[in-house]
């Protein structure tokens, strides 16, 4: 076991070294010259290059001072999620938890994209979704909570913050986004738990813990729970382990991205999402259910409802809500849309 003394100089030392890739747009020339000397793919030709505006921009913006503040406001509870815990966050996450670089970061799914392309259908819950929906999934999901009401203070303070980091950007673009999502490496033809394992203790470890838990300092949360009550629930985008390998390979160890060679990116994220988490709010009594139901979608990336080859112990088969418990049920969660629609396939 590491020892949690060490274990906080080192993680406070690697969040330190992380600012090298956060403050990627603060560069002379090229905005983006920074992210290609440390191996990042350059843009291609076609694609749509945006960089976000910092929160000095906002200060500087000929805008009214009370947009400014809402978006300050959103800036804050998407960088400080934790301010929402026992209302609508149950677990130990921020937004900037997964987007880094306050949801600016290429490659470490910036949340622009978001408001210059929806609404639009989303396959996870096969309807057309609008801005602050999918924020709302984002905390049914990733915060395993509920999420505050469609046109609340909150929501609109972040809805607000996803437009302003979009400033300048076109609406519906035509070309393909550069650095969106968390784009995976090509997936290796074996992967290895073990070595996933092995991987997690000697890389991970130091800022999430041997169990998973995260880390917290006198109290103050420092880094996220990767499985276990305080991480995203089985229904997180993050929990497919494409989605993983894309965050590790280009995003971990903080302060290090890239070092990580795809197998090893492929084998951590296989192990950490071989590990158990609240259950999917889709649950609705039976992983039988949900794996019919969802099976063919969302969660054939996933190890939901799979049987763990080292213990035989099948994932996902509880009823364990983590912090929220059974009494607190994400109000938009299987709300269908557009019903009375005729829609041609």
């Amino acid at each position: 076991m590491i020892n949690r003394r060490k274990m906080l100089v080192l993680a406070g030392a690697t969040l330190a070294a992380g600012a090298s890739l956060i403050a990627w747009a603060e560069t002379d020339g090229h905005p983006y010259d920074t992210l290609v000397e440390m191996g990042y793919p350059a843009p291609q030709e076609g694609e749509l290059v945006h960089v976000p505006p910092t929160m000095a921009d906002l200060e500087a913006a000929d805008m009214k001072p009370q947009a400014k503040a809402v978006i300050r406001r959103g800036y804050d509870l998407f960088t400080n999620t934790q301010q929402l815990r026992g209302k609508n966050v149950f677990n130990d996450m921020n937004c900037s938890s997964c987007h880094l670089g306050e949801g600016r970061q290429p490659f470490s799914a910036p949340v622009w994209p978001a408001a210059v392309t929806l609404p639009d259908f989303r396959g996870k819950n096969q309807h057309v979704n609008n801005l602050e929906e999918r924020i709302a999934g984002c905390f049914a999901y990733s915060m395993n909570g509920t999420p505050p009401a469609y046109g609340s203070d909150d929501m609109l303070a972040l809805s607000a913050y996803h437009r302003w980091l979009a400033k300048g950007a076109p609406v519906y673009p035509d070309q393909p986004i550069y650095g969106r999502g968390f784009p995976a490496p090509e997936r290796p033809d074996e992967l290895s738990y073990a070595n996933g394992e092995q991987l997690f203790v000697d890389n991970c470890a130091v800022c999430h813990s041997e169990d998973g838990s995260g880390l917290y300092q006198d109290g103050e949360y420092v880094f996220p729970a990767t499985w276990g009550d305080g991480s995203n629930n089985w229904g997180a985008g993050i929990v497919r382990t494409h989605t993983a390998a894309g965050f590790i390979k280009n995003n971990m160890p903080l302060g290090q991205p890239l070092s990580l060679s795809d197998q090893e990116a492929w084998d951590i994220a296989y192990y950490m999402t071989r590990q158990e988490r609240p259950q999917d709010p889709r649950y609705t009594g039976s992983v039988d259910e949900v794996v019919e139901k969802f099976g063919p979608t969302f969660h054939k990336h996933s190890s939901y409802g799979q049987e763990r080859e080292v213990d035989g112990h099948r994932l996902a088969d509880h009823a364990n809500w983590g912090e929220k418990g059974d009494e607190v049920e994400p109000w938009n969660v299987g709300v269908p849309r557009f019903e009375s629609l005729d829609v041609e396939e």
